[in-house]
């Protein structure tokens, strides 16, 4: 029994499958199995079993759960005393994220990050997802926080949460009653992310289903970032989409009304990096903090369909 595989047991344990396991760590998906499989035969004992797509802890699992995390814990004590000269002694972590991501865990992740590192240089760069994108793709930034749907070809892909988007106005909406692609096209729109406009991954979508209905989406204003949109609608000028998270925030203006789209309309937020480029330790350690905040929200990523 080694600390790698109680290492991958854990990690498949946490996330239900072989497959999500793996990309957490940045390995392939049947090497992780085949450690688990090679811990079972030396335990004697099968560790999970398959409930539909998932995995389920057995008896024996739920038995080694608790030793393999005091076993791990403690190992990762012991490297933790060492990691300061060996890892994360000086270095450069750098991170690119979609426009919006401040609403999430940007000031959090950077001051905690800091607080732990202080030898380490942090760039942590908002920006639109396909200027994220590029930027990994030239080797300008280690890893992204973007929005799908992207071009992934010489990318790693890695979704960690689903949102849904709203659509917000000061007047015109039933609380909670859905709007459709034929009422959207009929709003006074004020949208942002001007600069990337229907490029934007969030807007891109909302254009193909005018499309598909045989539409077009004209806005009547646009801005770059979304608290202006926000701002402009609560003035009565208009209406514009905000992700959930957004909406039911406690600065989010009251006299906004808020309805879902029909069909539903989400953003999933994915990590990305370079094919075959090896994370520095620095950004390893800031994408394992930005994901432990990530999770906190509680939306799991939807599946999607990534083009490689």
């Amino acid at each position: 029994m080694t600390l790698q595989q109680l290492r991958y047991f854990l990690a498949a344990a946490r996330y239900g499958t072989f497959s999500a396991a793996a990309s957490a760590l940045y390995m392939a998906q049947p090497s992780l199995a085949e450690q688990i499989r090679r811990l079972e035969a030396e335990l004697d004992v099968s560790l999970f079993a398959r409930t539909g797509r998932r995995l389920v802890l057995t008896g024996a699992g739920e038995l080694l759960l608790p030793h393999a995390e005091r076993t791990i814990a403690a190992a990762e004590q012991a490297a933790a005393a060492v990691a300061p000269v060996k890892d994360l002694l000086g270095g450069t972590a750098s991170l690119g994220t979609f426009a919006v991501a401040y609403h999430y865990i940007v000031r959090e992740l950077v001051a905690e990050f800091a607080s732990r590192h202080a030898d380490v240089m942090l760039r942590v760069v908002g920006q639109n997802s396909v200027e994220v994108v590029a930027a990994v793709r030239a080797g300008d930034l280690d890893a992204g926080l973007i929005t799908l749907p992207i071009d992934a070809p010489g990318l790693e892909v890695r979704p960690v949460m689903t949102d849904e988007n709203f659509f917000v106005a000061s007047e015109g909406l039933v609380e909670g009653e859905p709007i459709t692609i034929h009422e959207l096209a009929r709003e006074r729109l004020i949208l942002y992310d001007a600069h990337f406009g229907w490029n934007d991954p969030t807007r891109h979508q909302l254009a193909e289903r005018a499309h598909d209905a045989g539409l077009e989406l004209q806005p009547r204003i646009e801005v770059e970032s979304v608290d202006s949109a926000i701002a402009l609608a609560a003035q009565g000028l208009g209406g514009t989409f905000v992700l959930e998270t957004i909406a039911r925030s406690a600065a989010f203006p009251r006299n906004l009304v808020v309805v879902p789209f029909d069909p539903p309309l989400y953003d999933t937020f994915a990590f990305v990096w370079r094919k075959g480029h090896r994370l520095s330790p620095a950004t390893r350690e800031l994408l394992r903090m930005a994901e432990d905040l990530i999770v906190r929200f509680d939306r799991p990523p939807h599946d999607v369909v990534i083009a490689t």
